[in-house]
């Protein structure tokens, strides 16, 4: 059985994309019809990395590489750009991007035995290359470039590490859990007030200082609400297998008798994954 490689893949993508025996769904695609199905593969790895689902990562990682080899035929359909004008620009990027590892910015060349800088160093030198790139294409603030598109918690932290970088942070998580109090106060206000607008900027307040705890705490909060969801949904079925154990369902019964399932569903997934969460 013959291994396909990445030529393969994309000459697979020319004969999708060519005009008289191609795909008729591939060829009416463009950029902005993929980007849906882009987000939800990038999802879709998250999830497979997350359950570590060797296989599915596999899988997913070759979705995600037709994803780019996709974009690329686009553009060169349009006559803008191919898929080798993309690896030029990502390796050359890279190897400005890290002086660290290539000296002279080639492949060819080697860093010097011990000489490596600490992870600190690398990541300073990282960040101020990324900036002069900025400077480069005329983005004057520390907020440019950051996407409107990405996940909510995602965006809070990457603005959040761009206006430290400028020196605007906290000087530790204590400082941090003040604000969060001083937030949650200013929420049981707009509540008390009646005031829905102010309800929802006070939350949306908590939930950006809650980011900013968890960065402090380097705490990716992406991953940790992921998780916490995960535990959630866990325990919620375990809530339910419990009550069809009872001859029952969980609609209709009271508070008391929920919180008696929940605690006993609890109790099961500690007990399944070795520990009290």
């Amino acid at each position: 059985m013959p291994r396909y490689d990445i030529a393969d893949l994309r000459e697979l993508m020319r004969r999708l994309r060519d005009p008289e025996t191609g795909c008729p769904w591939d060829l009416a695609q463009d950029w902005k019809s993929l980007v849906r199905h882009t987000i939800e593969e990038t999802y879709e790895l998250a999830d497979a990395v997350e359950r570590d689902a060797i296989n599915e990562v596999r899988e997913e990682l070759g979705d995600h590489l037709f994803q780019a080899v996709f974009y690329a035929q686009v553009a060169s359909d349009r006559g803008l750009f191919g898929f080798d004008d993309v690896t030029d620009a990502i390796v050359r990027k890279l190897l400005r991007r890290h002086p660290h590892v290539f000296p002279d910015g080639t492949l060819a060349s080697v860093r010097l035995p011990g000489t490596l800088p600490d992870t600190a160093g690398v990541k300073e030198r990282w960040e101020g290359i990324k900036q002069e790139d900025r400077h480069a294409r005329a983005q004057k603030s520390a907020m440019d470039d950051v996407p409107i598109a990405m996940p909510a918690l995602a965006r809070a932290e990457k603005l959040q590490r761009r206006a430290a970088r400028e020196g605007f942070d906290w000087t530790g998580w204590e400082g941090v859990m003040d604000k969060l109090s001083e937030e949650t106060a200013e929420l049981m206000e707009a509540i008390h007030a009646g005031d829905a607008r102010a309800r929802a900027d006070e939350l949306g307040d908590i939930l950006f200082t809650c980011v900013n705890l968890a960065r402090h705490l380097g705490v990716d909060a992406e991953g940790a609400l992921r998780a916490a969801s995960a535990k959630f949904e866990l325990r919620f079925r375990s809530m339910e297998a419990i009550a069809a154990e009872n001859g029952s369902v969980l609609a209709g019964q009271g508070p008391e008798a929920l919180d008696t399932l929940w605690r006993e569903a609890k109790s099961r997934s500690g007990t399944e994954s070795g520990q009290l969460v």
